[in-house]
């Protein structure tokens, strides 16, 4: 099934688009709001949730008069920043609470921008309940790609992703049979070059230097290890339609080029733009509309070369690992990525090396037998499991 819509099949957006941000506190959820705040007049904020951070929640609702809101982390119920949450809003506690506001008659379109495994449910009912779905949750479709992508109706799944969206755009008007392969593109991460010995003695505060992009912390990490591009090329396996081996990480350095799309001609589709999230953000709620640009557009004339590489999976093995679980494929995606959550953390707290995110994630992998996906509730004892089983694996690295 294709994600695009058709000649004569488009269903007009309204002309104000209704919106719920997922997420809002985080770095894509406050980027997102700073496009509905450039486009006021065709974007209405509807909706809002943040995991803990209570206070900026309240201001967000303040701004754009957000009517239904919710906190993920049931324990804020008696922060005080909830005091000020002005009258007439309806809101709610807990995961659930989250869920519930991808499925409110009053939203059309959804923006899943919350980390990790814990926006899977939102983005599940979003779908289920025939909205559109712009999602930075990557780990939605990494891990759930088998039970969401059978609901993703035309037009209706938008990715956020900046590798994903330049995919995307360079698929519009194209047919999904004479894709030959896609070239997915990264920075390399602040380590590129580095020997593994090198690596052995990174800091976190090292790994979270980006070159080109700024990030939240864990995707930050997840970038200097290149499991984020290992899990992109699962996503984009199962958006696209193409195989994990017809999908190749390029190194482009200087983060200008997003993505590119070779087909069976022998043509190349790239396309390319400043390194700012507000973009892709803005494309999957203007879709299939391009708005004003909500950045400084890149003057190429004063640009350096640009320059590509190889990803090195040998140097940064968790690359190599992330993708050999999309090749098993089942419930191995949703153990690998448990798995990483789990050892990102470790490393942000000091808990373990660097080198050691990837020896978790392979442990946990050799101990998971993966089985085909269900259901939402498999996936979760699936990643409960994974998760205590990087745990301990953490605890023999520590001792």
């Amino acid at each position: 099934m294709s994600l695009f819509e058709r000649p004569g099949a488009r269903s007009p957006r309204p002309h104000v688009l209704r919106v719920a941000v997922l997420g809002c506190s985080g770095s894509i959820g406050m980027q997102t709001l700073d496009v509905c705040r450039q486009h006021a007049d065709r974007l209405k904020v509807v909706a809002l949730s943040v995991n803990s951070s209570c206070e900026r929640l309240v201001e967000a609702a303040r701004e754009f008069g957000a009517t239904h809101l919710a906190v993920a982390d049931a324990s804020r119920k008696g922060d005080v920043a909830l005091e000020e949450v002005p009258s007439g809003c309806e809101l709610g506690f807990g995961p659930d609470a989250v869920t519930e506001l991808a499925e409110l008659p009053d939203v059309d379109c959804v923006v899943n921008a919350v980390v990790g495994e814990a926006g899977m449910a939102a983005g599940y009912a979003a779908l289920k309940a025939d909205k559109i779905l712009a999602y930075a949750n990557k780990e939605s479709i990494v891990v759930a790609g088998d039970l969401l992508m059978p609901l993703a109706k035309p037009g209706k799944l938008i990715p956020v992703d900046s590798e994903h969206s330049a995919i995307y755009q360079c698929l519009v008007g194209e047919r999904d049979q004479d894709i030959n392969r896609i070239w997915l593109t990264c920075s390399g991460g602040p380590f590129y070059g580095m020997t593994r010995s090198q690596l052995s003695r990174v800091t976190p505060g090292d790994a979270l230097a980006h070159p080109t992009w700024t990030m939240g912390p864990k995707i930050t990490i997840d970038s200097a290890t290149l499991t984020n591009k290992g899990l992109e090329v699962i996503e984009a396996h199962h958006l696209f339609g193409v195989s994990i081996d017809d999908i190749h990480v390029l190194v482009q350095r200087q983060s200008r080029i997003h993505s590119m799309v070779e087909f069976a001609d022998g043509s190349v589709k790239a396309q390319l733009g400043p390194s700012d999230m507000r973009i892709p953000i803005q494309y999957a709620l203007s879709y299939p509309e391009r708005w004003s640009a909500p950045t400084v557009p890149v003057d190429w004339c004063h640009e350096a070369p640009v320059t590509f590489g190889e990803a090195d999976e040998k140097t940064f093995g968790c690359l190599a690992l992330i993708k050999e679980a999309g090749r098993i494929s089942g419930t191995m995606p949703c153990a690998a990525n448990a798995a990483n959550e789990v050892a990102n953390a470790a490393f942000r707290a000091g808990e373990c090396g660097f080198l050691d995110i990837e020896r978790i994630i392979s442990s946990v992998m050799k101990a998971t037998k993966a089985v085909p996906v269900d259901n939402l509730a498999q996936l979760a004892e699936v990643d409960a499991r994974s998760r205590q089983l990087a745990r301990s694996f953490i605890g023999e690295v520590r001792t």
